[in-house]
């Protein structure tokens, strides 16, 4: 199970461990954001610090309707103790989570500030083999 905590923003906030290319990791803290459809979005210098590979451009609708263009790399993310190779959106902002990372998963989030954030796996055995 991935735990995490609601901040005083009412974020919900994982802390991931994402590996670069050369195996370092390197923890970031996300934002579980169930209105973002992709894998995983992380700032733009986080991208370079970790020397992700470049995959391609990509383009996505915002909330407010406008159409925004990115740059899209591959990234490893220990996911429930499991390593998991995802596309990563380079944003200028924060780190956020995606359903398609939650895909799968149960997620429980006691929205009030220092909530209990909890995903866990629907099927575990599906993704602890």
């Amino acid at each position: 199970m991935i735990t995490g905590q609601v901040d005083a923003n009412l974020d919900a906030l994982i802390r991931l461990s994402v590996q670069s290319p050369e195996g370092d990791l390197h923890e970031v803290d996300a934002v579980i954001d169930t209105g973002y459809n992709s894998f995983l979005t992380l700032p733009i210098d986080e991208v370079i610090a970790l020397g992700l590979i470049y995959l391609g451009r990509g383009a996505a609708t915002l909330a407010n309707g406008r159409e925004e263009e990115f740059d899209v790399y591959e990234a490893a993310v220990i996911w429930d103790g499991i390593e998991r190779a995802v596309p990563v959106d380079a944003i200028e902002g924060g780190a956020l989570v995606g359903m398609s990372l939650l895909n799968g998963h149960d997620l429980h989030i006691r929205v009030e500030v220092g909530g209990q954030v909890a995903i866990k796996p629907f099927f575990p055995t599906l993704f602890n083999p």
